[in-house]
């Protein structure tokens, strides 16, 4: 039987889904940060004037940092990745927690929103007239719904994140294996053994024996005997 021999490959990995992770999560970060500090405030929110900065500037470092990752992944540069998985899910859980207490902050202090509501959509003589109940139920209405959308946005929204957050780790660790079995061809303490059908596999010029003459000796016995 004709011995087989063996060639190491290294496949690089598909990046396509781990590039649209980061441009998502980039995206995402810019988008929300600017909608913070650049869009009216929320009739349902009663929080601190700087409560919308805060959130902002935790998306807009949030987007920074896929910055580090988008150069971990191009350059295939695995210890960065791992610095870069960790950053981000360290402001991830930042920006959630800034945007779960100004929904919690909102839900306390509803009445203090009813009352902005009403100062800022009715005038001070419909709040004295027969209006006066109306202004005050409308009002508690749209404050009450703000609040649900908020927290039906963080759900939602944590719920996508995480999933991110899991898609991120799950490469990072499949891109760490991958140098680890390519570091161990070169390393000397673990040398390849001889359980493999390619013994010979110091010198890539080394000749063989053919096996198309008749004889099974091939050229070099030939040679030798043109030589006697």
């Amino acid at each position: 039987m004709k011995a087989r021999e063996y060639c190491c490959c290294a496949i690089p990995l598909v990046k396509a889904g781990i590039y649209t992770t980061l441009i998502e999560q980039f995206s995402l970060g810019i988008i929300i940060g600017s909608l913070s500090v650049g869009t009216p405030s929320i009739v349902g929110a009663a929080t601190p004037s700087y409560a919308s900065l805060l959130l902002a500037i935790a998306c807009y470092v949030g987007a920074a940092i896929q910055v580090l990752g988008f150069i971990g992944i191009s350059k295939d540069k695995h210890i960065l990745f791992r610095r870069y998985a960790t950053l981000n899910s360290l402001i991830t859980l930042v920006a959630f927690a800034i945007a779960a207490a100004w929904v919690i902050v909102s839900a306390k202090g509803h009445s203090t929103a009813v009352t902005n509501c009403e100062n800022k959509y009715y005038s001070a003589s419909a709040l004295l007239g027969s209006n006066a109940t109306e202004g005050q139920t409308v009002c508690d209405i749209i404050t009450w719904i703000d609040i649900g959308l908020m927290a039906g946005a963080w759900v939602f929204f944590a719920l996508v994140q995480a999933y991110l957050l899991f898609v991120i780790s799950s490469y990072g660790t499949a891109q760490r294996q991958v140098y680890e079995k390519y570091d161990a061809l070169n390393d000397t303490t673990k040398p390849l053994t001889d359980n493999i059908p390619m013994s010979d596999r110091g010198d890539p010029w080394d000749y063989r024996a053919s096996t198309e003459y008749e004889d099974g000796h091939g050229y070099m016995q030939n040679a030798s005997k043109r030589q006697l």
